[in-house]
């Protein structure tokens, strides 16, 4: 099934913690290569957009804060709910991430890497980073993103276990060119 994700009990059988945590990190990273996280987890100043990952038309830029650069700036056009008259998707505090939180055109490793580089660098901690994809309303609303957009695979529910289960199991990384 394409829009299955397990959840973290189904890698209870791995015996080694190290191969254990990779697969975890590898079921996560199905969700982090779908279009709903890396259309605005782009790797570049440009929102991408629709399920091919199109650039966002108009052409907006990240700008100094991410929510676009002036005169085009993310709120003008996404306001606080979907609206589905005219397929236009929206939700409270609509932003990009920064370029250092780029998603797109990564393999799974390189991502898992990356995430634990900024856990390195202390820009995201590790346990930051599951109570943003717990809580962040930009995250939860990807699983509900309004109709002619598909979610991300499996239930927020399940991707957040997984990301906690990565964390807890010693957050490994596969290999970058996964």
């Amino acid at each position: 099934d394409p829009v299955a994700l397990q959840g973290p009990d189904a890698f209870v059988s791995i015996g080694d913690r190290t191969q254990r945590t990779m697969a975890i990190f590898t079921e996560a990273g199905k969700v982090f290569q779908h279009p709903r996280c890396q259309n605005c987890h782009s790797s570049d100043e440009r929102p991408r957009q629709g399920d091919d990952g199109r650039p966002h038309l108009p052409a907006v830029r990240l700008g100094a804060d991410g929510f676009g650069a002036a005169g085009l700036r993310c709120p003008a056009c996404h306001g606080e709910a979907n609206f589905d008259a005219v397929g236009m998707p929206g939700m409270t505090n609509w932003h990009l991430a920064p370029v250092s939180m780029g998603l797109r055109g990564r393999a799974i490793g390189q991502i898992c890497a990356q995430l634990r580089q900024q856990d390195k660098d202390g820009t995201l901690p590790l346990p930051d980073l599951v109570g943003h994809v717990t809580r962040d309303p930009l995250v939860i609303w990807a699983w509900g993103p309004g109709p002619g957009r598909r979610p991300p695979p499996g239930t927020h529910e399940t991707f957040v276990a997984l990301m906690r289960a990565w964390v807890d199991s010693g957050a490994e990384c596969p290999a970058a060119d996964r």
